[in-house]
C-alpha cells in the first residue's frame, strides 16, 4: 500500500475470502432509523471510497484502489454493525437481576454475521468518528458497543424520526469511555437512598406484622432514580413535578421521595388516618393517599406532589396530566404549546407504573395519544415502570406478547430505557438522562426498571403457589444495598462498615419517628390552599342560600352579541354558517327567540369578560355535534380558523376538538379542574352514553374524590341525552347512573330545558364560592326546538332555576294534577296538553334532580289546594332514568304539602334491557303512550295527533 500513514495491519487479510452476506445494502435486516445521520451519507460506497482514499492518502504515498474498494466494503459492514447494535443491542443487555430470562445474542449482533471472521476481526477497519473513533478492529468496535449497549442500561431509540433527537442519545450511550459514572460523594448518596428504601420496609414489615403495604421491595433503586429526576430537574428549570403512581412502593415514595413525615405514616398504620372526622371526609386507605411537599438539591427548591388514587392503577395518569398542564397555563409556560416555540419546562409529570398495567390498560395508550396534541400536551412525561416481571400471578409470558411492557411507548417514538434494577447508579443514570432529553425536546420517555417482588402481591399473599422458580431464586437473591456497597468497596468508595452504620442511623431515626406517632395529631386538611384559597364548603345542599344571582349587565351583553356576530375583514366563511350568523344577529336585534347554542356563547363570553377562564373540550366542540355551537369559524379559502370567544378581554377561552377517546380526555380534564378553580373546564359526550367509555374516571373521581381525599373539583359534564327515535346509544346519557352516584351533596345533576337556564346553571358554576362537579343532560332537538327559545330579559336577570313552572299553567286552586318530568319530553306534554285542551293540570319542569330542591317543590304542591294526584313522567324506560330516584323525593315532599294522594304515579316506558329502541315506528308509538298515559288520553288519537303534527 505504500505509505506508513495509511494504518493497516500487516495482517489484515484483505485477500482472504469473507463469510457472511455481501457488504451492499439490499440483505441488512433492521436497520432502522435515517441513514443521514451516519458518515457513510446513505451507505454510498463512491463516497465512502472518497474519504477512505484521503485518510489512507495523508501522508502522501500512493493507494492501491484495489485494497481501497475492500476497504471501503469492509466499513460499510462495520457500520451496519454498529446500525444493528443501535437498534437491537438492548435485547443483549444484562437486565434481569434473578437471571431468569436468560436471551441468546441475536445472531446480527455477532461480527461474524456481517462478515468478519476469525483474524478479520482483528484488523482496523475505517468508521470515521462513529464511536469516537476514526479506525478500530472490529474486536474493538463489538467490545465497545457491548459496553454501550448490553450492559445493565437497553436503550430502544431508533424507531425515533428525529435526527437531532436520535444523535443526543447516541452521543450520551455511545463511546469508548461511556461508563455510567458519579462521584465517590454521588455514590455514597446512591447507596444511603437504597438503604432508606430498604430499612424502611423491613420497619414496617416488622411494625406492622401481617399489614398491607405493596412494599418496595426489591425495587429500592427507584428511590436514588427519582431523587436524581428532582435534582437534575431543577438545575434544568422544573419547578414543580406532579406524581401518579400505583400501590407498589407508593409509602416509600411518599416518605423517601417527597418527604412526607415518617410519623404521619406510622400515624396511619396504627389506625389514624390522615382524613380523620375532625378534617372531614370518609378517608380511603393509606396506600391510595396523596401529599406535597419541597425538596431543596444544591440550593434549588421543587414543589412535588402526588396525586391520591384509587385501586384501579392507571386511572391516575390522565389525571396528573391535566393537572400539570393546568399549572403550565397558569405559570404561562406553554408558549406555542407544540412546537419549536413550546416551553412546558417548569412542570413536569412523572408516572409511576406496574410493568403489567402498562402493557394491559388501554388508558395508557390514551394518554401517550395525548402527549403531543394542541390543547394537551405537557411537554412530556417520564413514565418510570417498575417491571416486577409479575402481574399480582401472571407471569408476563401469560398476558403480553411482546419482550417488554414497554412497548406501547413506541407508538409515539418515545425513547425507552430498560435497565437492571440491580444496578441503582443505572437506573439513576437512566433517569438522568431522561429529565435531560424530555426537558431538550419535550417529549415522552420512558424508563423500564427491571426488578423483583420480594414477597407476593401485598405481604400477606404467598406467591409460591404460582411461580415456585421464581421465588426460590428470590429467597436467595441479595438485597440491593448489599450489591451496590460490595461493589463500592471494592472501588474503595466505602469502608465494609459504612453499610452497618448506615442501616443503624436510618433505623434509629425510625425508631424516634414511631414514637412521635402514637402522640401525632392531623391538621385541619390543606384543601382551600394555593389556587384552591378563598373557596369553601357550601351551605346546606337543601337550602336556597346556594343560588347567586348570575344575570350580566346590559352593555355586556351588547358587546357580546357584536362579538359573536361579526366576521373580521378577509375572513370567508361557510355561507350556511353566515345563514346562522345572521339569525344570532336578529336575535340580539329583537330581544327574543334566543337559542341553546347562543345562551351558552353568553355564558361563555360573560365568565371571559369577568377574568375566568373556560376550557370545553370533546370530540368535535368546535363546530358541535348537532352543528349547533360554531365556537370556531373556519375559513373556506384557507382554513384559517377565527374563534369569537378567545378574542375578548381578561379571561382566557379554549375549545378543543379531542383525540377519539373518552377515558383519557375526562381524566384528563378533572384533573385540569382540580388545579385551576377558576377555570370553568368542560367536557362534552359526543353522544351522552359515550360517557361509558369513562366510567371509571366518573365513580372514582367525579363523584367520590372530595369523600375519600378531600379534593373539590368543579368539573362540568355535558352530556346529549333525549328521545328522538335515534336509536339506543343516541338516545340515553343513563342519567340513572349518575342519580344511583348522588349522595352527601358530591355532584350535581341537571337535566335543563331552556336556554337561559342552562345560561345561569353555568353562571352559578363559577359565580358560588364553592365547587363541585355538575352533569348536565344537554339536549339534541331542543337546540333548535321553536319553544325551546328564550328572551333577552332572560339573559339581564334572575338566576337559576331548579323548578321551572308551567308558562300556561292552570290557576293553583283549579289544579287537580300534577305532572312532574324533566328535560325533553316536558315540551310533548305541553303540546299533547293543550291541543286536548286540559285545564286542570300543571307541568313542572325539575331542572336540577340532584341535590334534589325538595323544599321548594313542596312550597308548589302546597299552594294547590284541591291536588288530588301526583305523576312522574319520563321518557326512558322505567329502570333508567330519574323513576327510581325520584319516587320516594316526590313521595316525601307531597306528603309534606299535604296532598291527598302523595304516591306518585309513574308515567313512562316500560323496563327495558336497551335504553332505546332503534325503530322509529315504535319510537313514536312509545312516546305517544307515555305522553298520553301521564295526562289520561287515548293512545291512539295522541299517536294520530303526533303523526298529524
Amino acid at each position: 500500500m505504500g505509505d506508513e500513514s495509511f494504518d493497516f495491519t500487516p495482517d489484515m487479510g484483505l485477500d482472504e475470502p469473507q463469510a457472511g452476506p455481501s457488504w451492499q445494502p439490499r440483505n441488512w435486516p433492521l436497520v432502522g432509523g435515517d441513514a443521514e445521520d451516519d458518515w457513510t451519507q446513505g451507505l454510498d460506497p463512491t463516497a465512502l471510497k472518497v474519504k477512505i482514499e484521503k485518510a489512507a492518502a495523508k501522508g502522501g504515498g500512493k493507494v492501491d484502489q484495489a485494497r481501497i474498494d475492500e476497504a471501503a466494503a469492509d466499513a460499510i459492514r462495520a457500520m451496519m454493525l454498529i446500525r444493528t447494535y443501535r437498534v437491537r443491542g438492548h435485547l443483549a443487555a444484562d437486565l434481569d437481576p434473578l437471571g431468569l430470562n436468560q436471551r441468546k445474542l441475536p445472531a446480527d449482533l455477532t461480527p461474524e454475521y456481517h462478515g468478519f471472521v476469525g483474524a478479520a476481526q482483528d484488523r482496523k477497519v475505517y468508521i470515521g468518528g462513529t464511536l469516537g473513533l476514526e479506525w478500530a478492529t472490529v474486536r474493538e468496535i463489538v467490545q465497545t458497543l457491548r459496553a454501550n449497549y448490553c450492559g445493565k442500561v437497553g436503550l430502544e431509540y431508533m424507531h425515533i424520526a428525529d435526527t437531532e433527537e436520535r444523535r443526543f442519545l447516541q452521543e450520551r450511550m455511545e463511546g469508548v469511555n461511556k461508563e455510567i459514572e458519579f462521584t465517590p460523594e454521588g455514590k455514597k448518596a446512591i447507596l444511603q437512598a437504597v438503604v432508606r428504601g430498604e430499612q424502611y420496609e423491613k420497619f414496617l414489615g416488622k411494625k406492622y406484622v401481617g399489614t398491607k403495604r405493596f412494599g418496595l421491595d426489591g425495587g429500592e433503586s427507584m428511590i436514588p432514580a427519582l431523587e436524581a429526576v428532582i435534582k437534575y430537574g431543577g438545575q434544568l428549570g422544573v419547578k414543580e413535578i406532579v406524581y401518579g403512581m400505583a400501590h407498589r412502593g407508593r409509602l416509600n415514595v411518599l416518605a423517601n421521595v417527597l418527604a412526607k413525615p415518617y410519623k404521619v405514616i406510622f400515624h396511619e398504620f396504627s389506625g389514624g388516618t390522615a382524613n380523620p372526622e375532625d378534617v372531614g371526609g370518609s378517608g380511603d386507605v393509606k396506600y391510595h393517599l396523596g401529599t406535597s411537599a419541597d425538596r431543596e438539591f444544591d440550593g434549588i427548591k421543587v414543589h412535588m406532589s402526588l396525586m391520591p388514587n384509587p385501586s384501579h392503577l392507571e386511572t391516575v395518569d390522565p389525571v396528573v396530566l391535566g393537572k400539570v398542564r393546568a399549572y403550565q397555563v397558569i405559570a404561562d409556560d406553554i408558549g406555542d404549546d407544540i412546537g419549536p416555540g413550546s416551553k412546558h419546562k417548569q412542570v413536569l409529570p412523572v408516572l409511576i407504573h406496574g410493568d403489567a398495567a402498562f402493557a394491559g390498560q388501554g388508558i395508557v395508550w390514551e394518554c401517550f395519544g395525548l402527549s403531543g396534541v394542541k390543547g394537551y400536551n405537557t411537554g412530556g412525561c417520564i413514565h418510570f415502570v417498575i417491571n416486577n416481571q409479575i402481574g399480582f400471578t401472571t407471569s408476563p409470558q401469560f398476558a403480553r406478547n411482546s419482550p417488554y411492557p414497554s412497548d406501547v411507548a413506541k407508538g409515539v417514538q418515545a425513547p425507552i430505557l430498560h435497565v437492571n434494577g440491580d444496578d441503582p447508579a443505572a437506573v439513576t443514570f437512566a433517569c438522568k438522562l431522561a429529565i435531560d432529553y424530555r426537558q431538550t425536546f419535550g417529549r415522552d420517555v420512558v424508563i423500564d426498571m427491571w426488578c423483583y417482588r420480594r414477597f407476593g402481591h401485598n405481604e400477606g399473599d404467598e406467591p409460591g403457589f404460582t411461580q415456585p422458580l421464581m421465588y426460590q431464586k428470590i429467597r436467595q437473591h441479595p438485597p440491593v444495598s448489599q450489591i451496590y456497597s460490595e461493589r463500592l468497596q471494592r472501588e474503595g468508595v466505602i469502608d465494609d462498615a459504612f453499610l452497618g452504620q448506615t442501616e443503624a442511623a436510618f433505623t434509629a431515626h425510625l425508631e424516634e419517628q414511631f414514637e412521635a406517632a402514637k402522640t401525632y395529631k392531623a391538621n385541619q386538611a390543606d384543601w382551600f390552599a394555593g389556587q384552591w384559597s378563598g373557596f369553601h364548603k357550601p351551605a346546606d345542599p337543601e337550602t336556597a342560600r346556594r343560588n347567586v344571582e348570575t344575570k350580566i349587565e346590559p352593555k355586556l351583553f351588547e358587546s357580546l352579541g357584536r362579538a359573536l356576530t361579526t366576521v373580521p375583514e378577509g375572513l370567508t366563511v361557510h355561507k350556511t354558517l353566515a345563514r346562522v350568523l345572521a339569525a344570532k344577529e336578529e336575535m340580539f336585534k329583537s330581544g327574543d327567540g334566543f337559542d341553546w347554542a347562543t345562551a351558552e356563547a353568553l355564558a361563555f363570553g360573560s365568565l371571559v369578560s369577568e377574568g375566568y377562564g373556560v376550557r370545553l373540550s370533546g370530540q368535535d366542540c368546535g363546530r358541535g355535534t348537532f352543528s349547533q355551537r360554531h365556537a370556531v369559524w373556519t375559513d373556506q379559502t384557507d382554513e384559517r380558523k377565527y374563534v369569537p370567544l378567545s378574542t375578548l378581554p381578561h379571561g382566557r377561552f379554549e375549545v378543543l376538538d379531542s383525540t377519539l377517546s373518552e377515558y383519557g380526555v375526562l381524566g384528563f380534564e378533572y384533573g385540569y379542574a382540580s388545579a385551576d378553580p377558576k377555570t370553568m373546564v368542560l367536557w362534552e359526550a359526543q353522544f351522552g352514553d359515550f360517557a361509558n367509555g369513562a366510567q371509571i374516571i366518573i365513580d372514582q373521581y367525579v363523584a367520590s374524590a372530595e369523600s375519600k381525599w378531600l379534593r373539590a373539583n368543579g368539573l362540568v359534564m355535558l352530556l346529549p341525552h333525549g328521545y328522538e327515535g335515534q336509536g339506543p346509544e343516541h338516545s340515553s346519557a343513563r342519567l340513572e347512573r349518575y342519580l344511583q352516584l348522588c349522595a352527601q351533596d358530591n355532584i350535581q345533576v341537571c337535566n335543563i330545558t331552556s336556554p337561559a337556564n342552562y345560561f345561569h346553571v353555568l353562571r352559578r358554576q363559577m359565580h358560588r364560592p364553592f365547587r363541585k362537579p355538575l352533569i348536565i343532560m344537554t339536549p339534541k332537538s331542543l337546540l333548535r326546538h321553536p319553544l325551546a327559545k328564550s328572551s333577552a330579559a332572560e339573559f339581564l336577570e334572575g338566576d337559576f332555576k331548579r323548578i321551572l313552572s308551567d308558562p300556561k299553567a292552570s290557576a293553583d286552586a283549579e289544579t287537580k294534577r300534577v305532572i312532574l318530568c324533566s328535560g325533553k319530553v316536558f315540551y310533548d306534554l305541553l303540546e299533547a296538553r293543550d291541543a286536548a285542551e286540559i285545564t286542570d293540570t300543571q307541568i313542572l319542569r325539575l331542572e336540577q334532580l340532584y341535590p334534589f330542591p325538595g323544599e321548594p317543590l313542596t312550597e308548589r304542591l302546597a299552594r294547590m289546594p284541591n291536588l288530588e294526584e301526583v305523576v312522574w313522567c319520563q321518557e326512558e324506560p322505567k329502570n333508567n332514568g330519574s323513576w327510581f330516584f325520584v319516587d320516594p323525593l316526590v313521595e316525601e315532599a307531597a306528603k309534606k304539602a299535604g296532598v291527598k294522594a302523595p304516591r306518585p304515579r309513574y308515567a313512562g316506558r316500560s323496563a327495558s334491557a336497551s335504553p332505546a329502541t332503534g325503530l322509529a315506528k315504535r319510537h313514536t308509538a312509545e312516546q305517544a303512550a307515555l305522553v298520553a298515559d301521564a295526562l289520561h288520553l287515548s293512545v291512539r288519537s295522541e299517536l294520530r295527533r303526533k303523526q298529524k303534527a
